[in-house]
């Protein structure tokens, strides 16, 4: 497995409605794509940052999914380019059931 962080820079006049309304919009494309496991919405206000955590069965997979169309739409969407890093997970533990 490996998990991505997707993070970018957010415009400074989005409020979190704004971005948690956007983040929302993309709910579909995630859900529609069988190569995501999971994906966790990243927020923070303070520092302006927006972005993603997901989990991948490759890194090959999260590259096919952030391809340039994609930075091409969040680019024009948030404003700025998103940044990528990738670790191989080779643990989780889930305490949700």
């Amino acid at each position: 497995m490996i998990t991505e962080i997707v993070n970018f820079d957010l415009p400074e006049s989005m409020t979190r409605e704004e971005a948690v309304a956007l983040f929302e919009k993309s709910v579909p494309r995630w859900q529609a794509n069988a190569k995501l496991v999971r994906k966790y919405y990243l927020y923070d206000g303070e520092a302006g940052i927006g972005g993603g955590v997901y989990l991948w069965p490759s890194v090959d997979d999260a590259k096919a999914a952030h391809d340039a169309a994609w930075c091409d739409m969040a680019e024009k969407l948030y404003g700025a380019r998103p940044r990528f890093q990738y670790f191989e997970t080779p643990l989780i533990v889930d305490n949700t059931g």
